[in-house]
């Protein structure tokens, strides 16, 4: 028999449970990273002896992002012309 654990995640979360927990494709998060979220609001780079670079690794605040999300405009109805 088979156990099943059920996690609840923390605040900041890697990129991967981001992805699973919010639809996000990876492409997207890399570009709001650039355009729309700032550094210490929605994600920050984690680096094991405190100075991060760009390629280091993200953390995301998914709660902060989740505001982004909702805050979204709705999609443009895109008609047809006949």
């Amino acid at each position: 028999m088979d156990n099943v654990i059920q996690l609840m995640p923390s605040k900041w979360v890697s990129e991967s449970v981001l992805i699973s927990i919010t639809g996000i494709k990876k492409n997207t998060i890399k570009t709001a990273r650039k355009v729309s979220w700032m550094e210490g609001r929605e994600y920050k780079h984690i680096a094991a002896d405190g100075v991060p670079y760009d390629n280091s690794m993200c953390f995301y605040d998914w709660k902060s992002i989740e505001k982004w999300i909702e805050k979204q405009p709705a999609a443009i109805s895109r008609r047809k012309s006949a």
